[in-house]
């Protein structure tokens, strides 16, 4: 997303600003000041005005020289994140379909399940080669794209190959919105190596959303009396990994008790 930046630069006895301007429909700005051209301009003019001041040392715009008020750049770095915020609050408000079909009643969010999975990536054992932060991570925002798209199950007779067009989309979105800095780079990554299955922690990320389903489903079936038996027959014989494969047995066992 193009921006641009009018600097004006002030001198007066004792102090330098630089005072950035943005068009009103940036979102994130994604250079620091530091690294800035004008922000050198500053630093220099800030040295010769030094030598007339008795040698002051003038701060960075977006230090507390500004009496707490935050800089441009910090503001706008803030604005970014609650835009991006703001969207995911659809994935707390947003129900999981399946649950809806089998009226269910106040069924999950897909935050519930994203946040469940989570927990799954912190509590798992350390497994030689596995990033266990990268599972975490990658759980987190595996269906953030639903944010947008909502929930897509096989039931809405939607291709895969469009179900995954819609959601690259999403998330090609929300990543602009963030700023398309470092942070909004890494949630592209992971989602990307989700869907691809492309990596021995995408492999268990993967068993993780399995797990979380059929677990969510015991529960439901105790709680509410349901027979939920199709989503323990969809997930059959699709686990990849030692983990998911124990853990599904550990829930498989407590359904026969």
């Amino acid at each position: 997303m193009g921006s641009r930046c009018r600097v004006l630069l002030c001198k007066s006895s004792s102090f330098v600003f630089l005072i950035p301007s943005f068009s009103s429909t940036q979102l994130g700005f994604t250079k620091t000041i530091a690294n800035s051209r004008a922000y050198r301009m500053a630093t220099e003019a800030s040295a010769s005005s030094s030598s007339v001041t008795g040698g002051d040392s003038i701060k960075p715009l977006d230090s507390a020289v500004n009496n707490g008020v935050p800089s441009s750049s910090s503001s706008s770095s803030a604005s970014s994140a609650i835009d991006f915020l703001s969207l995911c609050h659809q994935l707390k408000t947003t129900k999981r379909a399946g649950w809806i079909r089998r009226n269910v009643k106040d069924p999950e969010s897909i935050a519930d399940h994203m946040y469940r999975m989570g927990l799954m990536g912190l509590i798992m054992a350390d497994i030689p080669g596995i990033d266990r932060d990268k599972c975490i991570k990658m759980a987190i925002v595996h269906d953030i794209a639903e944010a947008i798209v909502g929930d897509i199950t096989p039931s809405d007779g939607i291709s895969k190959a469009e179900k995954s067009r819609r959601e690259q989309e999403a998330l090609d979105h929300m990543c602009k919105l963030l700023g398309g800095d470092a942070r909004a780079k890494e949630i592209g990554e992971l989602w990307m190596e989700y869907e691809e299955n492309s990596t021995a922690e995408a492999k268990i990320v993967k068993d993780f959303d399995k797990v979380e389903m059929i677990l969510q489903a015991l529960e439901y079936e105790n709680d509410q009396g349901k027979d939920l038996n199709e989503f323990f027959q969809s997930t059959a014989g699709k686990f990849q990994t030692e983990l998911g494969k124990a853990w599904a047995a550990e829930i498989a066992s407590r359904r026969r008790k």
